[in-house]
């Protein structure tokens, strides 16, 4: 059972508010303490549906207005400050939550977490953070959608967070980080890639360790316990392996059912299959941190079931427990002189281009 009390936008996903409350009821029955903030009557009338809803930890917390899909992030987080977003960060704020979570609009999320939160130090943009399962466990991959447009500094900074949550996620000591290119040697990528490239190279970590450029397959060889991105590339890579997940489970789901043979010999790969699919299923994993933020948020997919938002709550709740959130300032803290170097160091390289092309 957690201490934590988790602020969930009830009015975030696709499915709202029905999957957001059967998601809380499920992880209030193992012990995780959910604040359910929205249009109080709607969440009630799905909050009643549940025949045990009165013992379990959750209790509702009334926002009259939601921010949609179609709002501008930024505008919308000053325009509607009573909305159920803003207010599950406000409750953290307060003391009255431990983290905010939502399925709702990811850049209204960032802004939440940039205007109510604010930056940690040494963290000039904050990133989104997952996890894809790879053969020894998982690779740990940012950013996924926060930065459209990235410095080879911000890779810097994605390379000690990401190295973090590695550490918190997946006991992963002193993780091995790697540069997401279209190729291992030194001369590919783009330019951004081979400056970040450079960069780690010329400094070393005392959290992590660079092992240089990671090409796609890098995501799932195991080689690579983080990799680092832009969050444009980072999000079409996730969307990506998702869809490939889906098509191969289609192709089985043909494959077994074709004649009767084949659906005896799934009969007797029924657990390997369940094992398979487990595996494959991005709601296993539940949500995507906001990491670089001085406070915890949670950001599910838009249409996320509600087990996969159970999942997401109690993975929220062990990151308020374990204080991850703290264990992020203590590595930026601890690997400041390391940012610094690489500052120092693509502040040089680029002087050196600039009088090379004067």
């Amino acid at each position: 059972m957690s201490s934590a009390v988790i602020a969930l936008d009830a009015f975030g996903g696709d499915q709202c508010p029905h999957a957001e409350v059967e998601g809380a009821v499920r992880a209030a029955r193992v012990g995780v303490s959910v604040i359910l903030v929205g249009d109080r009557e709607p969440i009630g009338a799905a909050l009643a549906k549940h025949r045990d809803h009165a013992s379990l930890p959750i209790t509702i917390r009334h926002a009259p207005e939601r921010i949609t899909m179609e709002d501008h992030p930024g505008k919308a987080v000053r325009a509607k400050p009573d909305a159920s977003m803003p207010t599950c960060f406000d409750l953290v704020r307060k003391g009255e939550a431990g983290a905010a979570m939502s399925a709702g609009n990811s850049g209204a999320m960032l802004a939440c977490g940039l205007f109510k939160y604010r930056r940690l130090r040494g963290v000039d943009r904050p990133a989104i953070v997952t996890s894809l399962p790879n053969r020894d466990g998982f690779t740990t991959v940012l950013d996924i959608g926060a930065n459209v447009e990235c410095k080879p500094l911000n890779f810097v900074q994605f390379a000690v967070m990401g190295a973090a949550y590695a550490r918190f996620k997946h006991g992963r000591p002193r993780p091995r980080v790697g540069v997401l290119s279209n190729g291992s040697e030194d001369g590919k990528g783009t330019e951004l890639t081979r400056a970040v490239h450079e960069l780690l190279s010329a400094a070393q970590s005392p959290d992590f360790v660079y092992a240089g450029y990671a090409e796609g397959e890098g995501f799932f060889d195991g080689h690579f316990d983080v990799i680092v991105t832009d969050g444009f590339t980072g999000n079409v890579a996730l969307k990506v392996a998702e869809a490939t997940g889906r098509l191969i489970g289609h192709w089985l789901r043909t494959a077994v059912t074709a004649d009767l043979r084949s659906k005896v010999g799934a009969l007797v790969l029924r657990p390997a299959f369940a094992a398979l699919k487990e595996n494959m299923n991005p709601d296993t994993y539940g949500a995507a941190p906001l990491l670089g933020v001085d406070g915890t948020a949670w950001i599910c997919h838009g249409g996320a079931s509600p087990f996969a938002i159970a999942n997401a709550l109690r993975l929220a709740a062990r990151s308020v427990d374990e204080g991850l959130v703290a264990a992020l300032a203590e590595s930026l803290a601890r690997n400041a002189d390391f940012v610094a170097a690489a500052k120092a160091h693509g502040g040089a390289a680029a002087a050196k281009s600039d009088k090379t092309e004067g």
